[in-house]
């Protein structure tokens, strides 16, 4: 089914052939500093602070447990948040629009001091620095990690030509994986801390279906590959060095994701933070395809519900992701998770009458390759200027409100 529905967007896109021999022309021949000249200035003007104070709660009360999403003004990460607030956490809102989540945080009913909400652009690394800086400095407790925004470019003129961050960075991998990396060493020491006082903290990454070759879904061209990540290293559009493809960019910067998790508990099992991953189903209808044609987008979600049996809503999507960040049963470090209905299995889709039990998720080899994995990791070090993981630049004025409660 999803081999069909890619070959039919395809057919209605220009001609890849067209765009990638002028990708040859138009993209290779910039440097990595001309990227980073042309996007300076307009970061400059259109970047607000992240420093800017919540336009919520300005930190959270010490005796609710924290969790930081990124992406909550949206789809998953706004309905993970809305079933953790039912159940008594405050959720500090990780957006890029402070107006737009606070218009869903109405919509949605949350309390008033249930929430946070703090400006944090994945695709600057030095928003995401300001957005750490700005929750020590207010005195945030950080139980939970989600790193969950992404950004999807599967059609027209985005899909050929690659866009560049203020940084040097292809915008998929930029926002989806190293913005992320970038967040989880700044607030290491804000779930160390958490640890330390017994909450058992968590750092969650989302993964993908798409990521995972293992997969029906991950089998559909193109395939997520990142070579021998020269191509991440030396700042080439994608990390394999192969033309560029928004679509494949964003499949990679999920393997990214999840190889990212997996080196974080190799390197970090005995830190007391439980590192886990997920595919939390197929969320057909979602903001992430707002790049993709209409085709797909009225096409996909019935293709879902009535062939497939994967499809699976914001809402439920929400439930699960917030099981993986509050359950004991979900607790092992290590993990990717996946469900047996509304999941990647067909036969399971069908037969399977249990939506809410999460099980043990077998990965791609790929996924599985520690090499790579750590390879990987020293790689986004570098892109990202760290020099020792988990330990950031002391921020002046920083107050510490962890609780044992």
């Amino acid at each position: 089914t999803q081999l069909l529905v890619s070959s039919t967007t395809n057919m209605l896109a220009p001609s890849a052939k067209l765009y990638n021999a002028r990708a040859r022309a138009n993209v290779r021949a910039p440097s990595v500093r001309a990227a980073r000249r042309h996007v300076a200035a307009r970061a400059a003007v259109d970047t607000p602070s992240a420093t800017s104070p919540a336009t919520s709660s300005s930190s959270s009360p010490s005796s609710k447990r924290t969790v930081v999403i990124t992406g909550a003004s949206s789809g998953l990460g706004l309905n993970a948040a809305n079933s953790l607030i039912k159940n008594g956490w405050h959720v500090v809102c990780a957006v890029r629009d402070f107006a737009k989540m606070e218009m869903k945080a109405t919509q949605m009913n949350f309390p008033k001091d249930s929430f946070s909400v703090y400006h944090c652009d994945l695709a600057s690394q030095k928003s995401v620095r300001a957005f750490a800086e700005a929750l020590q400095v207010d005195g945030v407790n950080v139980d939970v990690l989600i790193c969950n925004a992404a950004l999807y470019l599967p059609s027209g003129r985005a899909r050929w030509h690659p866009q560049f961050t203020a940084d040097g960075f292809e915008l998929s991998m930029a926002s989806n994986h190293l913005g992320h990396f970038k967040l989880v060493h700044e607030l290491f020491p804000l779930l160390k801390a958490s640890a330390e006082a017994g909450r058992k903290p968590r750092c969650i990454i989302l993964g993908s279906v798409t990521g995972n070759t293992n997969t029906v879904a991950g089998q559909v061209p193109p395939k997520a590959n990142l070579g021998d990540l020269s191509g991440l290293a030396e700042g080439a559009p994608l990390a394999d060095k192969s033309l560029f493809d928004g679509a494949k960019a964003y499949k990679d910067s999920k393997l990214c994701n999840m190889l990212t998790m997996r080196e974080l508990e190799n390197r970090y099992n005995d830190s007391g933070i439980i590192f886990s991953s997920l595919y939390p189903g197929c969320i057909a209808e979602t903001g992430l395809f707002r790049n993709h044609t209409n085709v797909f987008r009225f096409l996909f979600p019935l293709l879902q519900k009535n062939l497939t049996k994967g499809y699976v809503s914001e809402e439920e999507a929400g439930e699960r992701l917030a099981t993986i960040a509050e359950s004991e049963d979900t607790a092992e470090s290590g993990q990717y998770w996946a469900w047996r209905g509304g999941g990647d299995d067909l036969v399971e889709n069908y037969n399977t009458k249990d939506r809410g039990t999460p099980i043990k998720n077998q990965p791609s080899t790929d996924v599985q390759d520690d090499a790579k994995a750590k390879k990987l990791f020293e790689i986004s070090m570098d892109l990202c200027n760290i020099s020792e993981f988990g330990a950031p630049a002391p921020v002046a004025a920083a107050k510490s409100k962890v609780s044992t409660a």
